[in-house]
């Protein structure tokens, strides 16, 4: 069966982030893409679509429940000491939950994290 796989560049404008975020998001664990041999990043629409219900935004304050990594997005004009200071981790993801309800909230977080434990080496 083939898989529709893309390049770290095409996978963060499909989700309208960065690069580096979609980074930071592999670093936590969130999302585990396939390497080549050169080591080259290849993601499939599954792992680009892990996250079905919490959104990857930044966009603070609004009714749907969101996911973010700070230190790539809202405190990125820190330096690294400054975000150290404001308690802002290179691990840390902030998750606002909105007004969904509550079991499809935890469901879609379940399974999210059971789908990246099942690939853990």
């Amino acid at each position: 069966m083939e898989r529709e796989l893309y390049f770290i560049s095409m996978a963060a404008e499909m989700l309208g982030m960065h690069p580096q975020t979609l980074r930071k998001y592999e670093r936590l664990g969130l999302i585990q893409p396939s390497r080549t041999i050169g080591s080259m990043r290849l993601y499939s629409r599954d792992e680009l679509e892990r996250l079905k219900l919490i959104k990857r935004l930044v966009n603070i304050g609004d009714a749907k429940s969101l996911a973010c990594h700070p230190a790539s997005t809202t405190h990125r004009q820190m330096t690294p000491e400054e975000q150290r200071k404001a308690g802002v981790r290179p691990e840390t993801m902030r998750i606002s939950v909105g007004i969904e309800h509550i079991d499809d909230i935890i469901g879609d977080l379940d399974q999210a994290l059971a789908a990246t434990e099942s690939r853990a080496p």
